[in-house]
């Protein structure tokens, strides 16, 4: 594992978002030539480091003595979603022609959101996980920059 960039919380923590899949290979694909994550390590479970976050991609499985009751599996719905990803982009066009040049499957193209604090637009990994792209607008940058 490359150290310097490995999972490792020296002190506090550090904040990951974990992908029950299907295929771990054809995920990873996915976050590392769509997205441009940086593989740290290949499987079992697969870190990447995308951007200033953290995804794992793993199995799924049955319960374990730590999460007795719990299986881990893909999603059974596509259209239900209790959560996802959530990628802020400096230029959601460039974005959504670029991974969508390298496969990526959007539901839509980008659209203005009603209250006009950013564009977003949605596209599904492999295992059909939901993830949102979103560029926040003027209006967005100003209230930010007025109360920070």
């Amino acid at each position: 594992m490359n150290l310097p960039d490995a999972p490792i919380a020296h002190e506090g923590f550090f904040a990951a978002h974990f992908f029950t899949v299907s295929d771990q290979e054809k995920s990873r694909d996915f976050y590392v030539r769509i997205l441009g994550g940086k593989l740290i390590k290949p499987e079992n479970p697969c870190y990447i480091k995308l951007a200033n976050t953290w995804i794992i991609l793993n199995s799924g499985g049955g319960p374990t003595p730590d999460k007795p009751e719990v299986l881990l599996e893909t999603p059974s719905d596509l259209n239900r979603v209790n959560s996802f990803l959530n990628l802020r982009v400096a230029d959601i066009w460039a974005c959504y022609k670029e991974w969508g040049g390298k496969g990526a499957l959007f539901l839509t193209a980008p659209l203005p959101n009603p209250d006009g604090w950013e564009w977003r637009c949605y596209m599904r990994d492999p295992d059909g996980y939901i993830i949102e792209v979103g560029q926040y607008t003027q209006l967005a940058l100003d209230w930010f920059n007025n109360h920070s």
